[in-house]
């Protein structure tokens, strides 16, 4: 019975494996950018393994009321495309895996790693 019991909870977890989607892929390593909080004080972000093929809106930044983000450097092994608006819409940036960081005057809303389109 006990071996019965054991081999239908193997098949259950092998399944069940199965089933499950696969892990997602990501760009490795790092991507900073800055922004300016409601005080005025700047602030720094870094997503660390970011989603690789999605669009990401930059944490802090995507309120009409709030400034964009600046600032940023890619250090991950993707190419990052940075977007002046939210939902990856509006002119767009591309920055190099593991380039240096852009100037302050590059403004951003949102970000897509992986290949550029």
């Amino acid at each position: 019975m006990k071996l019965r019991n054991a081999a239908a909870a193997t098949v259950a977890a092998f399944a069940l494996a199965l089933s499950m989607p696969g892990t997602a892929v990501a760009a490795q390593g790092q991507f900073h950018y800055k922004y300016v909080d409601d005080m005025g004080r700047q602030q720094s972000v870094t997503l660390h393994d970011p989603s690789s093929g999605e669009c990401i809106n930059l944490y802090a930044t995507g309120d009409d009321d709030a400034l964009p983000g600046y600032g940023p450097h890619n250090d991950t092994d993707s190419v990052a495309t940075v977007y002046f608006d939210v939902d990856c819409e509006g002119d767009q940036w591309h920055l190099r895996p593991h380039g240096k960081p852009a100037r302050d005057d590059l403004e951003m809303r949102s970000v897509r790693f992986g290949f550029p389109g």
